[in-house]
């Protein structure tokens, strides 16, 4: 008996009969099984690996240029991870195959962070980030390879937000899990920024989940534990869940919606309408990767997935190059080509 197949076996022994098991996990294109890793544990070391994750270093959650001890895109991710294999944990349910989604939810994110994406919508008309992030990992990665997850991988990563709810309760707890943490540590960057006191949280909020970032991640973390145990759901208590709701509001109003950022978040937009006005006229601008992948998908889609991958400096790097005028002798018009993602 190999070392996955152990593994496999005490799943069947351990974990909750309402638990996605790995030996039952599927894939779009077969593949030998490894030795050591079960389908969900490869699933997670092929997103950390991806350079799509990586990229989530240098992408925006919410502050544009923030300073070094504000949330980026892959800060948040890990908190999504940690968050929800803690409720995977308690539930009994698989860590391995939260911990891929939750890690994977966002690698299809936009520069600039929502701004991005609602620029992106502008253009196209549709545009999500759960769905770019669930073509990243079939289509983009590994050089129009793709990663080939799991299914249950894919459904989590898709249905993460949105209106459908994911087929594995592994995919409930990352949707649930990464609401609490943008909430919780969007609050408390915000609280960093000045932006917010904790005196500003409405009554109905502080009352039930507290006034402290890590206060309010425990409360609704224990009662999504205490709620769904034992459950072929995953739920909250209506109290919980109502204050939830109140503090998403308070959240959108005081820090989403924000006058105070709206000046970035407009100069950020305008970026991405430039680069891919700039694009879709020069296509031949395009790194040679993605120029091969016109005659598939299409132009528009082609710029969209290059601009889409991009991080947020070298978003403004490309602007820079292809609008602000230069002196003589920099450093070099075709630099920027060879940088690309």
């Amino acid at each position: 008996m190999t070392v996955r197949e152990r593994i496999e076996e005490l799943e069947l022994k351990i974990l909750s009969p309402y638990a996605a098991k790995s030996r039952n996990a599927d894939r779009e294109r077969e593949e030998l099984p490894c030795e050591f890793r079960t389908a969900f544990q490869r699933d997670r070391d092929r997103v950390i690996h991806s350079k799509s994750f990586r990229r989530l270093k240098h992408k925006t959650q919410v502050y544009i240029s923030p300073g070094d001890h504000y949330r980026m895109r892959m800060t948040h991710s890990l908190e999504v991870a940690q968050i929800s294999r803690t409720i995977a944990r308690g539930l009994m349910l698989n860590e391995d195959l939260t911990e891929a989604i939750a890690l994977a939810h966002d690698v299809g994110h936009t520069p600039f962070g929502h701004s991005g994406e609602y620029a992106l919508q502008d253009i196209l008309g549709q545009f999500r980030h759960n769905e770019q992030s669930l073509r990243v990992v079939e289509y983009l990665e590994k050089e129009g390879r793709g990663l080939n997850l799991t299914l249950e991988v894919k459904d989590g990563i898709l249905n993460h937000t949105g209106d459908q709810e994911p087929i594995t309760l592994e995919g409930c707890i990352v949707r649930a899990g990464d609401r609490i943490a943008y909430l919780c540590h969007d609050y408390d960057d915000g609280l960093r920024a000045g932006m917010l006191k904790c005196a500003d949280l409405p009554t109905g909020v502080s009352k039930v989940l507290g006034h402290n970032p890590s206060e309010m991640i425990t409360v609704m973390v224990a009662d999504i534990i205490t709620q769904s145990a034992d459950k072929s759901e995953v739920r909250m208590s209506p109290a919980v869940r109502q204050a939830m709701d109140e503090f998403r509001q308070f959240m959108f109003a005081k820090i989403y919606h924000s006058q105070d950022l709206e000046h970035d978040r407009k100069k950020a937009k305008y970026v991405i309408h430039k680069l891919y006005e700039y694009f879709l006229a020069n296509p031949e601008e395009l790194p040679t990767d993605y120029r091969e992948r016109e005659d598939r998908w299409g132009l528009s889609t082609t710029v969209v997935d290059y601009i889409a991958g991009l991080t947020d400096q070298y978003a403004i790097h490309l602007f820079h190059h292809l609008f602000i005028p230069s002196t003589w002798g920099g450093s070099g018009s075709e630099r920027w080509k060879k940088e690309c993602i």
